[in-house]
């Protein structure tokens, strides 16, 4: 694995900044709500495009071991817990430990729904927002394939609620998750008797 460059030199993180959590604020459009990340998220931004770039090229083992780091200093990274999801089922189709960081992901931003009584919307369009709602169409995702089709439509309508546009198409995802397969042949059955023309 490449040594870290000086330039993002030690890996800081104080206690406080590790277990800041995330907090909702009103847009001054008054056109709904962003989530506001805690410091230590915002200190690690470039070195999240790092691990995207990484995961992009295909590294995706070196891309683990950069998400442990920066969540080693920042639980409360959204993004970083995100990416670790989609290495989890990209890597190994791992769907249990995908659960896990998407699971967590999305909790981190449902407490701050729930502390700041949210009337919504929280709109995917906003790039504060944004890994939020894939974490939540990754965690639909993962309990549809865990057979947990109750849970997953929790999710799905939490993040309905919060963007009704569906943007992240996670209800149509879900919807194609369920639906049965084709046929491997199909038989056309005669019309019953009386019922053709005359």
């Amino acid at each position: 694995m490449p040594k870290r460059s000086k330039k993002n030199g030690p890996r800081s993180g104080t206690r406080s900044e590790t277990h800041d959590a995330l907090k909702l604020r009103k847009l001054e459009s008054g056109a709904g709500y962003v989530l506001v990340h805690p410091r230590c998220v915002r200190d690690r931004a470039e070195d999240i495009e790092e691990v995207r770039l990484m995961i992009d090229a295909g590294e995706l083992e070196v891309a683990t071991d950069e998400i442990r780091w920066l969540l080693s200093g920042c639980s409360a990274f959204v993004e970083a817990h995100l990416l670790a999801g989609v290495i989890a089922v990209e890597l190994s189709n791992d769907v249990k430990l995908a659960r896990g960081h998407f699971g967590y992901a999305y909790g981190l931003g449902l407490k701050a729904l729930h502390a700041a009584k949210f009337a919504g919307p929280l709109l995917a369009a906003q790039p504060a927002n944004g890994p939020w709602h894939e974490a939540g169409r990754g965690l639909a995702w993962c309990l549809q394939r865990l057979d947990k089709a109750a849970m997953a439509d929790e999710v799905v309508a939490t993040l309905l609620a919060a963007d009704a546009s569906d943007p992240m198409g996670v209800a149509e995802l879900i919807r194609s998750m369920r639906a049965p397969s084709d046929p491997l042949f199909q038989i056309d059955l005669p019309p019953s008797p009386g019922t053709g023309p005359k």
